[in-house]
């Protein structure tokens, strides 16, 4: 069934594995993630996210245990399609697990998870997790054959690549960023008519946010990276809050048009 009332408020959830990054890059507690998560709550975000990752580059699992004893806000679990993973998440049961492709070599995730050619492996590996009562996200590009599969195998969210609009806008590819742009407002129109929740993540700024936003179909933005690079120069309450407040400018903006 179709989702209802797609302009009620946009979600934000705030990533904050590059805290992690940083406590990491010198070893010890500080800075400690678990005292972003409380600050971005404070800041006005909606959500947290943490993806622990196989070779535990940011968040750890000590991470992962202290966020579920801390937090109020509901925290989304990025994983990959692991045997291990899938053994955390059950134990844990975050309200929300995010699929996401995952290389040991890269840098960041660099794409959407394969959907299509995984589509039976994937069907019985989110059964358990939806059983136990997590929420179910996958992190796609934005293209029509991945959205289907997703929703075949029973994924209540996708969560859409927005990394290829992002970068072209800050390489000054205007018209390619702007077909880009185009293309997740169709795919995110697409997959709200097959009833999934609509999510976009990666690479979003404030000067890529406002375009994404205005999608009625979209329920909730993930960012971290832009933010918590930000939070170095205006620190972290000020920087969510101006993420926080370019959003609502753009869904209202949309609304009354």
């Amino acid at each position: 069934m179709a989702l209802t009332s797609p302009l009620g408020k946009l979600r934000l959830g705030v990533n904050i594995d590059h805290v992690a990054t940083v406590r990491n890059a010198r070893g010890g507690d500080y800075p400690d993630p678990i005292r972003a998560a409380k600050i971005a709550e404070t800041a006005g975000a909606d959500g947290i996210t943490a993806h622990l990752r196989e070779d535990r580059r940011h968040i750890s699992d000590d991470d992962i245990e202290r966020l579920m004893d801390a937090l109020t806000l509901p925290l989304n679990f990025e994983m990959a399609a692991t045997p291990e993973m899938q053994a955390i998440a059950l134990r844990h049961r975050p309200h929300a697990v995010c699929l996401v492709p995952e290389k040991r070599e890269e840098r960041t995730t660099e794409g959407g998870l394969e959907v299509r050619r995984e589509e039976n492996h994937l069907a019985h590996f989110i059964a358990p997790l939806r059983e136990a009562g997590c929420r179910v996200s996958i992190f796609i590009a934005a293209d029509r054959a991945q959205i289907e599969a997703a929703h075949r195998i029973g994924a209540e969210v996708v969560e859409l690549h927005a990394g290829a609009y992002c970068d072209l806008h800050a390489e000054g590819k205007f018209a390619q960023s702007t077909a880009e742009l185009h293309r997740l407002r169709d795919m995110s129109a697409f997959a709200h008519s097959l009833g999934l929740e609509v999510h976009v993540g990666h690479g979003l700024t404030y000067d890529t946010v406002k375009p994404v936003a205005a999608f009625p179909e979209v329920m909730e933005l993930n960012i971290g990276h832009f933010l918590i690079g930000e939070a170095i120069f205006l620190g972290l309450d000020p920087a969510i809050r101006e993420m926080r407040s370019l959003m609502d400018e753009a869904r209202t903006q949309s609304a009354v048009a």
